[in-house]
């Protein structure tokens, strides 16, 4: 079954308020909750063909907010970004975020509910694992007896140690950048101390950036800051070798503690029901450790899905193979090129460019349009319109048998204008309660029917969940590059592949022109026409998108070919069963 995830983050999933004030509190601009995911809610994502839902936010990140009641120290609001918080900086991995919960003293058990509730639907949950760092303030109250928090146990007269969990500038204090919060506080801190001075999440200095992130404390791994390994490394063979053999490998070995830490927090998560895990900036970690933890993973849940983001075309096969990961992000590659050919008119030949050298993996890249990181498509950073991301969406979904991500909100064209405060317009912000406005005329005030949806709101919603919902499956055949070599009159706007089954070929073109139709006769390439036994005569095909457009497949000795008329920004999915 392919995968499709809907990414929902969780804080601005269910929020109804409108006010949207920068800097606002969650009292002034809302906050969404567990309980928002209702059974209608989880119905109508269903509609879009999900299989697992990503909720973002979960787990318990530093914020602005009294928690005290429930035993939860105030977090500084200088290493706090915006007032909401960042969701990358967890500051206790045994629980979630008490924002999302109607009662905070309870919300681990309200995080449970929704996970069942999911499950009943049919679909799966994936949470975050941040591997690379934790909030500078990082103390779990809800951990498991005998754990130790990280850092508890370090040494931190020397800068490295393998089972340090942190690096230190020894005799250096800690400098916070210098810049203003946006907001009064109601808790206020007259300076924060550190002593010795933590490596940030991604930098080695005492005196981060305001770029960087300083809220940030980066994790140690057991390798030395001059890069050496001080653990064992897995043989070349063990790229071929399956998560069994991976596992067997890792259970003689002495390992760096952060590596135990993190067996045990995935352990903790898989007991109550969550079925995989994205691991945020899975690049900056060793991928002897992706080895050992998923290996792992695959042992208590053979069929939970592990996906990662890595921005390094050249190691992706390093983490796929030698890390045990199921998918990785296609952001350096597919989404950068339709990105491209979306905002500036490049060529649609430029997928190819980036499709081939993946061929033996394309199947376990992660494809996606929008995430919480990325510019919303309608928003004037991106397209400006929703629709002028249809033919990249149909492409995304099935180029190949790649997973597809779907962020919240994409599927009504959200523009993402909102000055929320730390974040900025053109995404989601991230750092902030804030609502989100195309998102809700689909939440209706909870009653999740789309009855708050512009008519173009609506109509875009109902491509995604055609789209999503076609059963298209099967290997990848090029026939784009096919036609530009034989045709004078196809064109780099256009683009076509076939997905082959043995008893269904779909053969999918789209249009990325804004302004054009094209008319030409696309034409299959013999080695195909041959493999699929077709007898010569004529084979009538329907649009399988919205059944409107016929066209027909000629066959005559061992040429193949078909007239299709394609409007501006259309996609067409016809299918051939023999």
């Amino acid at each position: 079954m392919k995968v499709i995830i809907y990414q929902a983050f969780v804080r601005l999933f269910g929020n109804i308020s409108t006010d949207n004030i920068p800097y606002g509190t969650k009292e002034e601009n809302g906050v969404g909750k567990f309980s928002d995911f209702t059974d209608a809610a989880l119905q109508g994502i269903k509609e879009l063909g999900t299989t697992h839902i990503w909720l973002t936010g979960v787990l318990h990140h530093a914020l602005v907010g009294d928690y005290t009641a429930i035993g939860v120290a105030h977090d500084n609001p200088y290493l706090v970004k915006g007032r909401a918080g960042s969701p990358y900086a967890v500051k206790d991995y045994y629980n979630v975020n008490p924002d999302l919960a109607e009662n905070p003293d309870k919300r681990l058990q309200e995080f449970v509910a929704l996970v069942e509730r999911i499950h009943r639907q049919g679909m799966k949950v994936i949470i975050d694992i941040v591997p690379n760092h934790v909030a500078r303030q990082y103390h779990s109250t809800s951990k498991r007896e005998g754990i130790k928090d990280f850092g508890e146990e370090d040494d931190t007269t020397v800068g490295y140690r393998r089972d340090n969990n942190f690096y230190y500038n020894v005799g250096e204090s800690f400098q916070l950048p210098e810049f203003s919060l946006g907001y009064t506080p109601t808790i206020l801190y007259t300076s924060y101390q550190e002593y010795p001075a933590k490596w940030t999440g991604n930098s080695r200095s005492s005196t981060p950036a305001l770029t960087d992130w300083y809220e940030t404390v980066k994790l140690n791994y057991g390798v030395s800051p001059e890069g050496e390994k001080d653990f064992d490394t897995l043989p070349p063979e063990f790229a071929q070798w399956d998560w069994g053999a991976h596992y067997a490998f890792w259970r003689s070995r002495v390992v760096p503690n952060t590596w135990i830490k993190f067996k045990d927090i995935v352990s903790f998560w898989l007991a109550l029901g969550v079925d995989g895990f994205r691991y945020d900036m899975a690049q900056m970690v060793p991928v002897e450790f992706f080895s050992y933890l998923n290996s792992f993973i695959k042992t208590q849940k053979p069929d939970s899905f592990l996906m990662a983001e890595i921005y390094e075309e050249a190691r992706y096969r390093e983490y796929l193979h030698m890390g045990k990961m199921d998918a990785l992000y296609h952001k350096v590659g597919l989404y950068d090129t339709l990105r491209d050919i979306i905002c500036y008119g490049h060529s649609s030949d430029r997928i190819d460019f980036v499709q081939e050298p993946l061929g033996d993996i394309a199947p376990q890249m992660l494809h996606f349009l929008e995430n919480h990181d990325e510019q919303r498509i309608a928003s004037e950073g991106f397209a400006g319109e929703a629709r002028y991301g249809l033919p990249a969406m149909t492409l995304t979904a099935h180029l190949s048998q790649a997973a597809v991500m779907l962020y919240f909100g994409q599927e009504v064209g959200e523009l993402a204008r909102e000055h929320a405060g730390f974040g900025a317009p053109t995404r989601t912000s991230i750092f902030d309660y804030i609502g989100v406005p195309a998102h809700q005329g689909w939440v209706n005030g909870k009653r999740y029917d789309g009855g708050g949806l512009t008519p173009e709101q609506a109509s875009l919603r109902d491509f995604y969940c055609r789209l999503l919902r076609l059963p298209i499956k099967g290997n990848f055949q090029n026939i784009h590059r096919y036609n530009r070599g034989h045709t004078s009159y196809y064109n780099d706007k256009v683009y076509s592949f076939v997905r082959e089954e043995k008893q269904r070929k779909w053969i999918i073109i789209v249009n990325f022109s804004r302004e054009d139709t094209y008319g030409f006769d696309l034409q299959i390439p013999p080695v195909l026409r041959a493999h699929w036994l077709l007898s010569d005569g004529v084979y009538p095909l329907e649009d399988r998108l919205y059944g409107e457009k016929q066209t027909q497949l000629f066959t005559m000795g061992g040429q193949a070919h078909m007239r299709v008329d394609i409007a501006p920004l259309e996609s067409l999915i016809f299918c051939l069963e023999k």
